[in-house]
């Protein structure tokens, strides 16, 4: 292989080229480092991936942007910005929450138009809440970003600071359902800022109140759309890399590593070849950067995963006129939902979902006439539940249709013209671990220090990237990883500077 840019010096291989491992990737090459991207499919973005389906454009993985700068940051490592290379649509409203006694809220990030939304739907005295609650997550997420998601950690001590004394102050370490009840009491309210409990596998009434900060991301920092897909991100990040003078290689499954002691040396791809390495980052599933690695980790807590998520994608040729680009459906039943998904292992009997209509911001993602849909229901992962989803699958996907037409999509049904399934099987397939696109759930012992670091003992020159190590489970989250990652080598190394 060549070594980038002639300087004599083995480069950098990243394992992986998701939003972590290209987060990773341009941070390093800000740095003056040399980087080789090995990827075992034949295109770039990882988890939020892409397929085609008879004119369709498919978003296999994430439909919801937010802090689109932790992008930008990642884009001026190599002298670039996201507008460079990605037109962002604003999204207004962020999403429209629909209920079952027939109302519904749309979530502003505007202050002022959401305080205008709560007061119409709930009163003037939640409206006030709603400020409270606001002017709450923002002050939560200032710490957090500075002192636990933007930060190393090496030990448990790495968390005593005076930011550890204002989040125990704000009730970070409560419980995020209570924390939410205090500034609203309309049970729509509640459901609407602690339902993101579930991205990070936790119920809202179990999750640390500091998981409000997802909340923060959603319905203060502001949701956007890419145009031409979520597919974009990734594309984008792999071109700008590509010009700063990474080695991109794609359909390159990596089958193990080549190890003298505790360094790595070389990547072996599945086709044989030995890629040699000065240091090596692994953004795989981190069960899989394990194997890779041959080490078994020690916990004295069995680790726990995250539920999984049905997908059902959905060519059609109408729409509905209620129907915002996100729709959070929810059923009549709340608590009883993630006992269901996470204590019983069960599908959801009176499910809420997730609908998002990107043709809706952007036509050109499906045929002229036609509209495109992404349905999201969260679902047992496969350790969780003995669920059959081969023989189970088809008859769920029945449920959700039916329930999306009970719910005001009549003749959904009948309108698809195309269409795609991903049950948890698909995910494991995939090889996720447990079935679970979202990796390790954020419980206390998987949070911050006590979640798996991203320096494996043994290996000096290894770093892990991606949602199962630190900070987490999320887009933005990820590319935090990336950089965080980065920093280790640079570190590493004592050469360049991470900017």
């Amino acid at each position: 292989m060549s070594v980038v840019q002639g300087s004599g010096r083995r480069p950098v291989v990243v394992v992986g080229a998701g939003l972590s491992g290209l987060s990773c990737a341009l941070h390093l090459l800000g740095a003056g480092r040399d980087v080789v991207v090995v990827e075992r499919e034949d295109h770039p973005g990882g988890r939020a991936g892409r397929q085609d389906m008879e004119g369709y454009r498919l978003d296999t993985g994430p439909t919801v942007l937010t802090m689109p700068e932790l992008l930008d940051e990642a884009f001026a490592a190599v002298g670039e910005t996201l507008r460079d290379r990605i037109e962002l649509v604003p999204l207004a409203p962020a999403y429209r929450a629909a209920f079952a006694d027939g109302s519904t809220i749309d979530v502003h990030t505007d202050r002022a138009r959401m305080a205008a939304e709560v007061a119409r739907a709930a009163g003037t005295r939640e409206a006030v809440g709603y400020l409270r609650l606001r002017d709450w997550l923002t002050r939560l997420y200032d710490v957090e970003m500075r002192s636990f998601i933007d930060a190393q950690f090496d030990s448990p001590l790495d968390l005593l600071g005076p930011d550890l004394v204002r989040l125990a102050a704000m009730g970070g370490f409560g419980r995020l359902a209570p924390a939410v009840g205090r500034h609203v009491k309309d049970e729509r309210l509640r459901r609407i800022f602690s339902f993101q409990a579930l991205y990070a596998g936790v119920a809202p009434d179990r999750a640390l109140a500091a998981y409000a900060v997802i909340a923060y991301m959603d319905t203060v920092a502001g949701v956007h759309f890419p145009r031409g897909g979520m597919r974009m991100i990734g594309e984008a990040m792999a071109a700008a890399a590509a010009k700063a003078g990474a080695d991109l290689r794609y359909g390159e499954p990596v089958s193990r590593l080549e190890r003298s002691g505790e360094r790595v040396t070389a990547v072996i791809t599945d086709q044989g070849e030995r890629i040699a390495c000065d240091q090596v980052v692994l953004t795989t599933d981190l069960p899989a950067a394990h194997r890779l690695l041959g080490h078994r980790p020690r916990r004295p807590v069995r680790q726990r995963f995250s539920p999984s998520a049905v997908v059902l994608h959905l060519g059609t040729d109408r729409t509905w006129d209620h129907l915002s680009h996100h729709t959070i459906s929810f059923g009549a039943a709340w608590q009883s939902t993630f006992t269901e998904i996470i204590d019983q292992g069960r599908t959801m009997s009176d499910p809420s979902l997730l609908v998002t209509q990107p043709t809706l911001t952007d036509p050109s993602l499906a045929p002229e006439g036609r509209h495109l849909f992404y349905v999201l229901a969260p679902a047992p992962n496969l350790e969780a539940g003995a669920i059959d989803w081969d023989e189970e699958g088809r008859r769920y996907r029945d449920h959700i249709v039916s329930t999306l037409e009970s719910r005001g999509m009549t003749g959904l049904d009948a309108s698809v013209r195309a269409e795609h399934l991903v049950t948890p099987a698909d995910w494991a397939r995939k090889g996720l671990a447990r079935g679970t696109p979202f990796s390790l759930a954020h419980t206390f012992t998987q949070t911050g220090p006590f979640r798996p670091r991203n320096t494996v003992p043994g290996t000096a020159n290894a770093v892990l990237a991606g949602c199962g190590t630190t900070p987490g489970v999320g887009l933005p989250t990820v590319l935090v990883s990336g950089k965080l990652a980065a920093a280790r080598v640079v570190a590493r190394t004592g050469s360049g500077v991470l900017r």
